[in-house]
């Protein structure tokens, strides 16, 4: 195909799909003249005077030129005319005046933009449309410098959420267009996003922004988020939306939503609609089957993780281009919960374990007296055989989950009138599970009317909206208890969870690490809820040995990938050809060649992957490809065309996989591997035999699916018979499953005792007590005994006590509770100076005790909230002096230009701030040290 056949059928075509009338020429100018003037070659901007025609000249609402396309021949490599484009740019700029015009080059198939002098070229996957080059150009025109913008600290107050934003503004300046955020669950990853957001629209550097989540609950959370903190810019969706609207200024979409969006044949969404797109709890399926996105849209993306920095799989690193380890910023969990005052909520582990769960379910564990039921109900006791991994797979015991419940409740933090639990996530196996444990709560707890604990999974419609399940499990005082399957376990904010109960076992670190996320925020002053006053520690409940089994295995289960089945079939067709090619079966070869064209034709041509694609596709039309496959061209089937068939997603899955079956034991008659042959054969024929001919359609083929499960069918078996089994049985095989009640777990009743209760020793210090429970033991001795000791009582008067009646009253107190000590008391009040008597008096309520600390990091927290313009590495420095006062409790002027300092610059403080902020800062600290 030369130029101009390239031009008029594939460039001419896709600056059509983008809106452009390549006839008016008040919008599209072909063969644009461009009067070169000899001083441009004698500065070096071009090599040639005279004129010079360019291929397009995209107009805007002005007539001015706004673009300029550089077209080759489809066969050659679009970088060819990457020179020749921007020298027309230069030169139509030098002709006409104004700004320089966007630069596209490319030979149909693959398109490149390149915004000369703001970043480097990039693949696209289609031409702006006139208002993405109009906004384009409003954008390059009001960007501001991002080094010193302001930073909404309504929105996003903290220090790290400050300096997490400051990274990417810096990066977003330096022209870098890929970042990740690591940030702990409940650290505020959406409040910070949208902070960012605000900075960069303010700043013009972007007018629409993309949200995308795996589901629509966080969907609908994220909509809430962007209503709460920017009001005024308009959201999609609204309630009720269907079709994606074009006049909105934030985007909030599932990742299926979305893709589909871009597929369809439809799509009204240029390639160039979004300035950023922000992919929340980034993970591995955004690299398989979402990327698709992240490809058509190709602009600045920031990918936001709660996933720890150690575990984050390679791929994510890599897609939003950052070293392995090294994301844009990253914020801890233990970073947030060692805070001062901290900004996440620390945890108990409380380590359940029964005797079924341990020994299993047996004649051996079984006891006497249910022994004796069984026998009356006609069950067989030494048929009853599981281990006690298998609970709630293939054997269900209402007794283990009524003992879990029943504990629960007893050891659980309760709401302030400590009869209820607090708000509660229950983990469980399956739905089965679930509803199982929604039935013993409502069958021991009869009094709350079946509103105490509800199961809320994905698939229930009622699950979602306003006054919906997990509305009501939010925002009411009852439910208290939510029961999951998956839906919870990642993204809900519920600040007020204060019991997780992990009732099932957990193999993935990452997923764990997010289930646990789900109790870490601290509640906010002026949202607390009746049922929930306070909160300064949440409770595990571990029914399954998680957290053991993630000390023996730090990363958990390593996934094998799976090939998508479209993939395996093209496969074993290819393989199939070749043995024929092989045996000289060319009956056989052509046979296989028309399904493969046929699968071929099936690919979404919608598809980014596909069109990405397009130009090696080409190959495929010629005739002369498929008349004699040769190894290279085999070779080519099967590394360039077999993975785009992962982009194949509407299709019948179970005709597919029968169709796969009878390929794969046609395969191996062709390879003459009896063993393999008979095994396939034997599971096809079982296969078969499940199909329902009770139902009309099916029974339509009962002769087929009678004589198919013979062995006179099989002994006389050809590729005519192989291709009436797929072509009559397999569109039939979606009826097998409707058709089946599927086969629940066996079901007992059986009493079960708990073996193991115990906290785990889970901090830093290790203590078999947490600090919300010493504090509580402290405050109610010193309380009790104020009553009848004359010391306490002359401290509650206000009366002044000397260091001798000090001393006296240590050892009174050491002798009523050997716990309460003033080391003790610094460690859990973390304070280390504090006197015995100023604690006493923080606890009877006289004085408030703010440790040293809280003083300096309120002290720091005001002033960067003060000077929001600051930039990340002068944030760094702050985190660093704060945390230098707090732990040696001095400062002199000399030790800010001293190690640590000078690893942030060799001057040390001097060469981060200028003399004005350097006195500011020198003042705080004199202040705070004077204290």
């Amino acid at each position: 195909m030369n130029e101009s056949k390239t031009r008029k059928e594939i460039i001419d075509s896709r600056l059509k799909n983008a809106g452009w009338n390549i006839n008016d020429r008040s919008q599209v100018v072909i063969e644009f003249d461009i009067v070169v003037d000899q001083s441009l070659v004698q500065e070096g901007r071009t090599p040639y005077s005279g004129h010079q025609y360019c291929d397009y000249v995209l107009l805007g609402k002005n007539g001015k030129p706004l673009a300029v396309i550089e077209a080759k021949k489809a066969s050659v490599d679009a970088n060819i005319g990457k020179e020749q484009a921007k020298q027309y740019c230069y030169n139509i700029q030098s002709n006409v005046g104004g700004d320089l015009p966007f630069c596209f080059y490319t030979n149909g198939h693959e398109i490149f933009f390149w915004d000369l002098e703001n970043y480097p070229p990039r693949k696209v996957h289609g031409f702006p449309t006139i208002d993405d080059l109009q906004r384009y150009k409003n954008l390059r025109q009001s960007r501001k410098a991002l080094a010193s913008e302001f930073i909404n600290t309504k929105i996003a107050g903290r220090d790290y959420q400050q300096r997490a934003i400051r990274s990417v503004l810096e990066a977003v300046q330096k022209r870098k267009r890929k970042f990740l955020l690591v940030m702990a669950t409940g650290t505020g990853k959406t409040r910070t996003c949208i902070a960012l957001v605000e900075s960069l629209m303010r700043a013009g550097w972007a007018e629409r922004v993309l949200f995308l989540v795996d589901r629509i609950a966080l969907r609908d959370q994220a909509l809430d988020a962007f209503k709460e903190h920017l009001s005024n810019e308009p959201r999609w969706p609204k309630v009720g939306e269907k079709s994606i609207a074009q006049d909105r200024r934030i985007y909030v979409s599932t990742y299926p939503t979305m893709l589909n969006i871009i597929r369809d044949e439809n799509n009204s969404l240029s390639p160039h609609f979004f300035d950023l797109i922000v992919v929340d709890e980034s993970h591995r399926s955004i690299y398989n089957t979402y990327q698709e996105i992240l490809d058509y849209f190709n602009t600045i993306t920031l990918g936001l993780t709660a996933t720890p920095t150690d575990v984050i799989d390679h791929n994510t690193f890599e897609l939003f281009e950052c070293e392995d380890g090294v994301p844009t910023y990253a914020y801890s969990y233990e970073e947030a919960v060692n805070n001062i005052p901290p900004y996440l909520s620390n945890f108990q582990v409380m380590k359940i374990k029964t005797k079924f769960q341990d020994e299993g379910i047996s004649k051996r564990t079984i006891s006497l007296e249910d022994q004796k039921k069984l026998i009356l109900e006609g069950k067989e006791i030494e048929e009853i055989n599981y281990e006690g991994t298998e609970l709630e797979k293939t054997v269900s015991n209402r007794g283990t989950n009524a003992l879990i419940v029943k504990t629960f409740m007893e050891e659980c933090i309760k709401d302030p009138n400590g009869v209820l639990p607090g708000k509660t996530i229950f983990f469980c196996v399956g739905k089965r599970h679930a509803r199982e444990i929604e039935h013993i709560f409502d069958n021991l707890y009869p009094e709350y009317k079946g509103e105490l604990a509800k199961v809320i999974v994905s698939d229930d419609p009622r699950a979602y909206g306003k006054g919906g399940l997990l509305d009501q499990f939010i925002h009411n005082d009852m439910p208290r208890v939510a029961i999951s399957v998956d839906m919870l376990d990642t993204g809900i904010d519920v600040r007020e969870l204060v019991n997780l109960v992990f009732a099932k076992p957990v193999y993935s670190y990452t997923k764990f690490w997010q289930m646990i996320g789900r109790g870490t925020r601290l509640l906010e002053p002026t949202k607390m809820k009746p049922w929930c006053a306070e909160k300064d520690v949440f409770l595990i409940m571990d029914c399954w040995d998680n957290f053991e089994y993630f000390k023996l295995n730090p990363k958990g289960k390593e996934l094998k990938p799976q090939i998508p089945l479209p993939v395996r079939l093209f496969g074993l067709r290819l393989d199939k050809i070749e043995k024929a090619i092989e045996v000289n079966e060319t009956e056989i070869t052509s046979r296989e060649i028309i399904k493969l064209k046929k699968q071929i034709e099936s690919l979404p041509q919608n598809s980014v992957v596909v069109m990405d694609a397009k130009n090696d596709l080409q190959r495929l039309d010629d005739n002369n490809f498929w008349n004699h496959l040769t190894v290279d061209k085999i070779g080519f089937l099967r590394t360039t065309v077999k993975p785009l068939m992962r982009t194949i997603s509407d299709t019948d899955f179970k005709a597919m996989r029968f169709e796969k079956d009878i390929v794969e034991v046609s395969l191996a008659q062709l390879n003459q591997e009896t063993e393999k042959y008979d095994t396939l054969r034997d599971g096809i024929v079982e296969t078969i035999a499940e199909l329902p001919t009770s139902i009309n359609i099916v029974a339509k083929e009962a002769e087929l699916i009678r004589q198919s499960q013979t062995n006179q069918y099989w002994a006389t078996i050809n590729e005519d018979k192989y291709d009436a089994l797929i072509n009559k049985l397999a569109p039939l095989m979606k009826f097998i499953e409707s058709a089946i009640v599927p086969l629940g777990p066996a079901k007992f009743n059986l009493q079960d005792i708990i073996t193991q209760r115990e906290f785990v020793e889970f901090g830093p210090q290790h203590e078999s007590v947490s600090i919300s429970r010493y504090k509580e033991l402290v405050e109610e001795k010193i309380n009790e005994l104020t009553e009848t000791n004359p010391l306490l009582k002359k401290i509650k008067a206000g009366e002044s006590i000397s260091d001798e009646e000090a001393h006296k009253l240590a050892e009174e107190l050491y002798e009523e509770h050997p716990n309460i000590t003033v080391d003790l008391l610094r460690r859990v009040y973390n304070h280390r100076k504090a006197q015995l008597i100023q604690f006493i008096k923080h606890i009877l309520g006289i004085e408030i005790l703010e440790s040293f600390p809280e003083t300096v990091s309120k002290a720091f927290n005001d002033f960067i909230t003060a000077h929001s313009y600051l930039g990340s590495r002068q944030l760094q420095f702050l985190d660093l002096l704060k945390n230098y006062i707090i732990e040696r409790g001095e400062l002199k002027k000399r030790n800010l230009i001293e190690s640590p300092f000078t690893m942030l610059h060799p001057d040390g403080i001097r060469g981060v701030f200028n003399p004005k902020e350097i006195d500011e800062i020198l003042s705080l600290t004199q202040k705070l040290l004077a204290a």
